[in-house]
């Protein structure tokens, strides 16, 4: 068997995202699906995800992310595809 390569996704995510639990509901989900890495709010009302693991794995959160929990009103995602630097030990809420 092969190694699985990982990747790191960073992601934007505009709309109605913040104040509605979308970064608890981030971490708890990426968690759940066995992902490392970040979420936190930015000062331009957007929010930001930083999450490593391997391609199908950040494709199931990219489209969770997309839609988001049940308050948020996802407008659009940003996607920028990066290796993994292995520099997360778990996901975190900054």
């Amino acid at each position: 068997m092969g190694i699985i390569e990982s990747f790191q996704y960073h992601f934007i995510i505009s709309g109605r995202v913040q104040s509605v639990g979308y970064r608890y509901s981030s971490r708890n989900y990426a968690q759940n699906i066995d992902l490392v890495g970040w979420v936190k709010n930015r000062a331009d009302g957007k929010v930001e995800v930083v999450a490593e693991g391997n391609k199908i794995t950040l494709e199931k959160l990219l489209t969770w992310l997309k839609q988001g929990p049940r308050f948020a009103d996802v407008s659009n995602v940003e996607v920028t595809h990066y290796p993994a630097t292995g520099e997360f030990k778990k996901f975190s809420i900054r």
